[in-house]
């Protein structure tokens, strides 16, 4: 599990490097607080579902089964819960999957369990399945406790020598470069590198997560 967005883009990013020409399917969902009303658990592996079976030359018998199920009830209706595991379960048992899930945080406390329980049940059914999570650190014992034995935790803060690059990237995207005068970008780059990392330590000594604003 760690504590960094951006690290979270980097492991999706050479996954999908290392995947291509490979059976391999990458997947990945970004939780949003904003949003949260629409992440429900089942919406979560619903895209899940679709990103694998998108890649795909052919749709697997069983998932196409299931749907048609579906569209004979009364109004059609989208797969439930249960069914959206069992086709994951289908498919990450015949390839090679990464399923990166990030700012679970985010997600509220009832659907978080749930979807923790969801992975838990396909980590059961595939061991070829790869399971990559962040989050605030508080929600670490609740993945220890859904997928005890199953996952490793590693603490993420960004570096100073990263925060420069960051900085120096959105100064030379500033559309108005004439208000900035060197004097002012080397006070900027020198300040707030300091600040973040000094904020940095003491909220890890506090146990509060550190996030570098995009």
């Amino acid at each position: 599990m760690l504590t960094s967005h951006n690290g979270s883009s980097l492991v999706v990013d050479r996954l999908c490097d290392q995947a291509r020409g490979q059976n391999t399917a990458v997947t990945c969902f970004y939780f949003d607080f904003a949003a949260r009303k629409d992440q429900s658990a089942t919406n979560v592996l619903g895209s899940l579902v679709k990103q694998i079976v998108s890649g795909m030359e052919r749709i697997p018998d069983e998932i196409s089964r299931t749907f048609q199920e579906q569209k004979k009830v009364i109004g059609g209706c989208r797969p439930q819960l249960a069914n959206l595991v069992k086709m994951l379960q289908a498919i990450t048992s015949t390839q090679p999957t990464f399923v990166c899930i990030d700012a679970l945080d985010e997600c509220g406390l009832v659907q978080r369990k749930r979807v923790l329980d969801s992975l838990k049940q396909i980590l059961e059914r595939s061991s070829r399945t790869r399971i990559f999570v962040t989050g605030r650190p508080y929600i670490r014992a609740e993945m220890q406790k859904s997928l005890h034995g199953r996952m490793v935790c590693l603490s993420v803060s960004p570096a100073k020598d990263d925060i420069i690059g960051y900085l120096r990237a959105r100064l030379a995207e500033d559309e108005t470069p004439d208000a900035m005068d060197p004097r002012l970008e080397d006070e900027i780059l020198e300040k707030i590198p300091e600040n973040m990392v000094e904020m940095c330590v003491w909220a890890m000594m506090l146990g509060i997560p550190c996030y570098l604003l995009r």
